[in-house]
């Protein structure tokens, strides 16, 4: 069988990953052997090449992705069925640190964005009406639909309310994290005006939010109180919006470097291309942005259970290290403490496309922040202090991590899918597609086809186009998402709701 139809990611590994469907009977000649299938093996799906027994590791990415649950011999398809996750409880770790010295050259590369009052750069310049509980939603979505019907969004990128079901009859961490997620919405430089929404009488009252805010700029983001308003609320709302529309309709796109870009790295409906393809791509891509000075943030801690190690050991100091030992094992604590397994993560999407366990994912999905150290950590909520490559606490919920990474202070958040999704968040989220066929199939939901690496396509020549197409992005150029105005957000919820 030609060497093309199948890949061995890495030299340690136990199985390969067939690139197309595979026949029982067919054969790889793989390492000097000739294996022989046998069962029939689908796209994107692991295949044994040496005989387990039951109990053994199985490796693939040069690691654990968990262990055989019976024989197994050279030949059989691996998947769920029988393969076994090894993650349990909370582990010890220690801090072995690994400095990979990447060569990557410094270019001159500038993208087109708004530069904000404090310095910051926003890419896109929109309205945004902020909600402070759900119980305004309705006002604050007919307030969008009049300024958009009046508007026309003529010298705006969009008009759009971030509805939610909180700001009420929630207690401590949940209340604490709205009101950071929805503080960290009407701060981020996206937005060229903001109107916040209140009620009145909620737990997250207006008054004390707006402190949250610290030094803001009052001419560009006001705060309306329904309870407070003699008569007709939205005619007093469309009356704050038209001030702040004036304001945000002169704003221009103007030169600024590269290195004021930020970017979220997600993946969700992954497969078993999403390791061999559009997650080193992204990786690569990460590596670049940080080598020039700019930002990156990978997030979904339940999806770096298994290669957690791989992330510790690349901390640049103890400290990064301790806080990334926390944020793992703070979460396999809240998967314990509501008697959930830590192991249990892949979804019924996850292993039709090929992934059987935790690790098989984690390894893939950590593939997507390269191999540049890491810079920051952050917990759920907090805003971005440092450039560079970070980790931020957030689940791997698709909805509830791109919010996180949107929230703090991603411009864009780039989203790796084999399965496919048509959903973004509040900044433009870019649809990287894992293999050629769902880029074919779903183009409407579609950015950019990784997928061609297994087409012929070689990284080094794919790299440049990913890039272009970034740049091209911050710079104004509408994703799917956007075209197809699919964009919602998500808050990370687990406490009591009175």
């Amino acid at each position: 069988m030609n060497q093309t139809t199948f890949i061995k990611i890495n030299p340690a590994d136990s199985v390969v990953v067939c690139l197309a469907a595979m026949q029982k009977g067919q054969h790889i000649d793989i390492d000097g052997r000739t294996i022989v299938l046998n069962q029939d093996t689908p796209a994107g799906h692991k295949v044994l090449i040496k005989d387990t027994p039951a109990g053994t590791d199985i490796i693939k990415y040069g690691y654990p992705i968990g262990h055989a649950k019976q024989d197994l011999k050279a030949g059989d398809w691996v998947n769920e069925n029988n393969l076994k996750t090894n993650l349990s409880g909370t582990l010890e770790y220690t801090y072995s640190p690994v400095k990979e010295e990447l060569k990557i050259k410094k270019e001159k590369r500038h993208f087109n964005g708004y530069v904000r009052k404090n310095g910051d750069v926003g890419v896109r310049n929109e309205i945004w009406i902020v909600p402070t509980v759900g119980c305004v939603n309705g006002v604050a979505e007919r307030l969008a639909k009049k300024l958009r019907e009046e508007t026309g969004c003529k010298d705006i990128d969009a008009i759009y309310t971030w509805h939610h079901n909180y700001g009420c009859s929630q207690l401590s961490g949940d209340h604490e994290n709205t009101r950071k997620v929805l503080r960290d919405i009407v701060l981020h430089p996206n937005a060229g005006a903001v109107l916040v929404l209140g009620l009145g009488c909620e737990n997250n009252q207006p008054d004390t939010f707006m402190e949250t805010l610290g030094d803001y700029d009052t001419e560009r983001v006001r705060l309306l109180v329904t309870q407070k308003v003699e008569g007709d609320e939205v005619e007093e709302g469309m009356h704050i919006l038209r001030e702040l529309y004036q304001i945000a309709s002169q704003d221009r796109r103007e030169e600024v470097p590269i290195s004021k870009l930020r970017v979220g790295l997600k993946c969700g409906g992954s497969d078993g291309f999403s390791g061999i393809t559009a997650n080193p791509l992204v990786g690569e891509f990460s590596d670049w942005l940080v080598a020039q000075g700019g930002t990156s943030v990978l997030t979904e801690v339940p999806e770096m259970f298994g290669a957690e190690t791989i992330l510790m050991n690349r901390c640049k100091t103890p400290e990064l290290f301790e806080k990334t030992v926390s944020m793992i094992n703070n979460f396999k604590e809240y998967f314990l403490s509501h008697g959930e397994p830590v192991g249990e993560n892949p979804s019924p999407g996850n292993k039709a496309g090929g992934i059987s366990t935790l690790e098989d994912k984690a390894l893939g999905c950590t593939q997507k922040c390269g191999r540049a150290p890491v810079d920051g950590v952050m917990e759920y909520g907090d805003r971005l202090t440092t450039s560079g490559l970070n980790l931020l606490s957030a689940p791997g919920n698709d909805l509830v991590a791109a919010t996180a990474l949107a929230a703090c202070g991603c411009h864009i958040v780039l989203f790796t899918t084999g399965r496919g999704t048509p959903f973004g968040t509040f900044v433009p989220t870019m649809k990287i597609a894992t293999n050629p066929d769902l880029a074919r199939r779903k183009s409407n939901w579609v950015d950019f086809s990784a997928g061609q690496l297994v087409e012929g396509r070689s990284m080094e020549e794919l790299l440049p186009e990913f890039i272009d197409k970034v740049i091209n992005i911050a710079s104004g150029e509408q994703v799917r998402n956007e075209e197809n105005d699919y964009r919602e957000i998500a808050i990370f919820k687990n406490g009591v709701t009175l």
